[in-house]
């Protein structure tokens, strides 16, 4: 089954002081395209998440973020009062350097500003770092199951439309048969006309039968109809079929084109601007297949 490169993961991790807060999401992109946003406590460990990130995701526009809130349990957050005392007297001295007025609400302000507020945390141990890592890894499976059941959408999506267009392709005999008669009857009128005149017999068999067939389209119907159930057997071969899967939109595309050009038939020109408006229904879609 496919996978869609859609996906988001969420865990939270209760820790005896904190709890961490992991999520994960992705888009589509030509490669894996990751940006993290970790906090300081496991800043350290940013290469190992990459790596399992890359060798869980394959592709896509990444991004984590891993937050931490201090819980209840904490008690040892501190003011530290002289980082306090002068981020004031820099408010007071550009208020008055300005000719501002003082905020109203400068102490919750400053109570933000960095290294305002000390918690007395000791180190990342090894069994916080276990549990922060089961969760990451909690996470990403999330991320993958959602992209799977994305896929799945996709994947039904997808194989509906290539019968469609199968189904527009035997549409087409028909009028085959029809354009054929026509041309060759146009071509029988029009040789009558000559009776008079001398021409070349042979000749202009041959010319017949060059523009006869360089209007059959035979080849492009074959050609199509194998493109079709590649398609269709390539989504069965598993994940990572996502480019596999666009070139061969492309072959389609380029048989669907030839027999439009070749056609000289009205009624098969609708049926290939039918054929192309379900192509670039699969085509939008198929940028988003891992």
């Amino acid at each position: 089954m496919i996978q869609s490169m859609t996906g988001f993961g969420k865990v939270t991790v209760e820790l005896p002081t904190k709890k961490a807060i992991i999520e994960i999401k992705s888009l589509n992109s030509k490669q894996l395209d990751l940006t993290s946003r970790i906090s300081p406590a496991y800043r350290d460990k940013d290469i190992l998440i990459r790596n399992e990130l890359l060798q869980a995701l394959e592709r896509g526009k990444v991004e984590i973020v891993i937050t931490t809130e201090i819980t209840e349990k904490e008690a040892s957050a501190k003011i530290n009062l002289p980082i306090f005392e002068s981020y004031y007297e820099q408010v007071k001295t550009i208020a008055k350097k300005l000719n501002l007025s003082e905020p109203d609400n400068w102490f919750q302000t400053l109570l933000r500003m960095p290294e305002v507020v000390k918690t007395d945390l000791s180190e990342t141990d090894a069994a916080e770092w276990e549990a922060v890592h089961q969760g990451l890894q909690e996470a990403i499976a999330q991320l993958i199951e959602y992209r799977m059941k994305e896929g799945a959408m996709l994947e039904q999506l997808f194989v509906q439309k290539i019968a469609t267009i199968a189904g527009l392709l035997q549409q087409v005999e028909p009028y085959e048969n029809e354009r054929i008669d026509r041309i060759k009857a146009r071509i029988s009128e029009n040789r009558m006309k000559l009776a008079d005149i001398e021409y070349d017999a042979g000749r202009l068999e041959q010319e017949m039968f060059y523009y006869i067939e360089k209007l059959d389209i035979n080849e492009e119907k074959s050609r199509l109809d194998y493109h079709l159930k590649y398609f269709i057997d390539t989504l069965g071969n598993g994940s990572g079929q996502g480019k596999k899967l666009g070139f061969i939109t492309q072959e389609i595309g380029r048989e669907i084109n030839t027999l439009g050009s070749k056609s000289n038939h009205v009624e098969i020109q609708k049926i290939v601007v039918q054929m192309k408006d379900e192509l670039e229904q699969i085509k939008e879609q198929i940028l988003n297949v891992l």
